[in-house]
């Protein structure tokens, strides 16, 4: 995807003007299966918040799901995942801060929803089977799949908004990256983010579910899974983890010393 843009000092936003200020992430980037396709199988992408090419969209669809024309498209994605443990904690106090209920019933204990996590049995696939799905294809075509972890991005914010840049063809030239990038990370940093009023109130209404826009900034951490599991849990899931990674080089960062 290459941009006809010479600088990034021609398309960035200063701080005072960012739509980030006023507009939630999830609503700034738009869904495919929430906004996009949701109530419309042939829909107008001349209609959405980018008119105009390149355009830049957000989905949960696992690799092997996405339609051939986007697969064998030169598109570039950007697949940013978490380890297993923060990753289920994170999203079931996502589940219950929205109030999720399962079929009209009280919403599940941790309990359960670890064994339906454990099994596969979760929204938009297996974890494992979703990441390694992603991961395969990095390797086999690092121009087409840009593969990042959440605890990396946390680790070095600089060198890996150096390396999207890069790779989405905005490279930032010398002169730029004096402050141009101090300022992306800044405004980008999920501290700054959480403390936006958008962040705090307001809805996200994807035309499928609605969620709170407070309900996506949580804590952010780096191991608060060790908060919440039980030994069994952890023995359980380190069991899966390694069966579930054998063979494929892909290795996770579990705690906040490990950064």
């Amino acid at each position: 995807m290459k941009s006809k843009m010479t600088s990034w000092s021609e398309i960035l936003y200063s701080i005072n003007r960012s739509p980030l200020l006023t507009i939630n992430p999830h609503d700034l980037v738009p869904q495919l299966e929430f906004k996009i396709y949701a109530k419309n199988e042939i829909p107008n992408l001349n209609e959405n918040i980018f008119p105009t090419s390149p355009r830049i969209y957000a989905t949960h669809v696992p690799y092997h799901l996405l339609s051939n024309s986007i697969r064998e498209s030169k598109c570039r994605m950007i697949y940013n995942c978490r380890n297993p443990f923060d990753y289920f904690i994170s999203y079931n106090f996502f589940l219950l801060g929205n109030e999720f209920e399962n079929e009209g019933k009280q919403s599940l204990s941790l309990e359960e929803s670890f064994d339906m996590f454990c099994c596969g049995t979760y929204p938009f696939g297996p974890f494992w089977d979703h990441v390694l799905g992603y991961w395969n294809v990095h390797l086999e075509n690092p121009d087409k799949v840009l593969f990042l972890k959440y605890e990396d991005l946390k680790e070095d914010v600089v060198f890996n908004v150096k390396k999207i840049a890069d790779f989405i063809g905005f490279g930032f030239s010398e002169e730029e990256k004096e402050g141009v990038i101090e300022e992306i990370v800044k405004l980008c940093t999920f501290e700054y983010m959480k403390q936006l009023e958008v962040n705090k109130n307001g809805i996200f209404s994807g035309n499928v579910v609605e969620v709170k826009n407070c309900s996506f900034f949580r804590k952010g951490e780096v191991g608060d899974w060790a908060n919440y599991l039980t030994p069994e849990m952890i023995a359980r899931f380190d069991k899966i983890n390694e069966e579930k990674l054998q063979g494929s080089c892909l290795k996770f960062k579990y705690s906040d010393k490990d950064i």
